[in-house]
């Protein structure tokens, strides 16, 4: 841990470094638990440069919109704050990588998935907020620091360059998995259109609503700080919406096996519209409200397809644990479209009632 105390020498952290444990379970930057005297605690990231890569846009945006969220925030818990360095910049880079710190926040819990459909109310709510808190940011401020990263068209070409490649010959086992995606080529466009019309405005958008991005105060459970803002950049707050819905109105993990224990819960879907908008709070126009179906499809297609290019690549993006892992990953995500196209009607109805 020496090198981590010599990062945090570099911050304008206050008191004595006690304690710096790793923490948390993500799987992309490295954190640390910062623990110092007297008592006050922040957390400490080492940012995967190899995904980032371009470190000093992505602090800009996360400067950009916690100050933004900041100057609004009646609670500090409910934004996470940046310490800055010694020279007053965001992060700090040496040999051993780029660094950054922020404000523990206190008295609040993360839930991997949520435990009941209040908490994925909660987690929609944090969400929401964070759009009509970002209603009047000027979204094209901020870097892409992941080109095109919901361009779903763009995806399906990817898509189809890997089917024709066939790269390690697994194509001739996935054929049907294959004509489900080619099926739905017309759908891909629909979010891209709709902006073009003017029926979908850019947004800010968070790019990885999971529910273990969003902390709750842990003794209200009420839905307190949206976290792991590396993605933030411009978009759609119905990809937001989608990705969600994606993750959290699934019956089973994203990984199961037995396509039994997966199923779209329409239930859970209602949960999250209704603390999505509740959290927006009239700040979305009807015409983007009626696009969260659309979304919801949107994100869960785009991210099968992914899995199946990845599987017909060799597995080169995706961590898998077996040779099959992504072919069980598109399998759950194409069992979760088809459940939004049996219940399409009923998903329709459910926002357009909000209108």
């Amino acid at each position: 841990m020496d090198q981590t105390y010599s990062v945090l020498k570099k911050f304008q952290i206050c008191g004595e470094i006690k304690s710096v444990e790793r923490y948390g379970n993500g799987h992309i930057n490295d954190t640390y638990l910062v623990v110092c005297d007297p008592y006050h605690r922040y957390i400490l990231q080492r940012i995967n440069t190899s995904i980032f890569r371009d470190v000093e846009s992505l602090m800009q945006n996360i400067s950009k919109v916690t100050s933004f969220l900041g100057a609004r925030a009646e609670d500090k818990r409910t934004v996470l704050t940046l310490i800055p360095t010694v020279d007053g910049k965001s992060f700090f880079m040496d040999e051993s990588g780029a660094w950054r710190v922020y404000d523990f926040v206190e008295n609040s819990l993360c839930l991997e998935r949520p435990e009941s459909e209040e908490d994925f109310y909660q987690c929609a709510f944090a969400f929401g907020a964070f759009q009509k808190l970002l209603a009047d940011f000027p979204a094209r401020e901020l870097s892409e620091t992941i080109p095109q990263f919901h361009n779903t068209p763009k995806r399906y070409a990817d898509f189809c360059k890997a089917v024709e490649e066939d790269a390690v010959g697994r194509r001739k086992d996935v054929e049907a998995e294959i004509a489900f995606v080619h099926e739905r080529a017309d759908f891909y466009s629909v979010l891209l259109d709709a902006e073009k019309n003017g029926e979908l405005p850019l947004r800010v958008s968070h790019n990885d609503t999971k529910c273990n991005n969003v902390l709750l105060d842990a003794e209200s459970r009420k839905g307190l700080c949206v976290i792991d803002l590396d993605t933030v950049m411009p978009g759609y707050s119905v990809t937001d919406f989608g990705d969600s819905i994606r993750f959290g109105a699934s019956t089973g993990a994203e990984d199961e096996k037995d396509l039994s224990k997966v199923n779209f819960h329409l239930g859970l879907y209602k949960a999250y519209v209704d603390g999505f908008l509740a959290g927006c709070d009239a700040s979305l126009p009807a015409s983007e409200i009626a696009l969260l179906p659309e979304g919801a499809k949107m994100m869960t297609i785009e991210c099968g397809m992914r899995f199946l290019a990845d599987y017909l690549q060799g597995d080169v993006y995706f961590k898998t644990a077996y040779p099959e892992h992504n072919l069980v990953r598109f399998r759950t995500q194409m069992k979760l479209v088809q459940g939004m196209e049996e219940n399409w009607d009923e998903m329709k109805r459910i926002v357009l009632e909000k209108i």
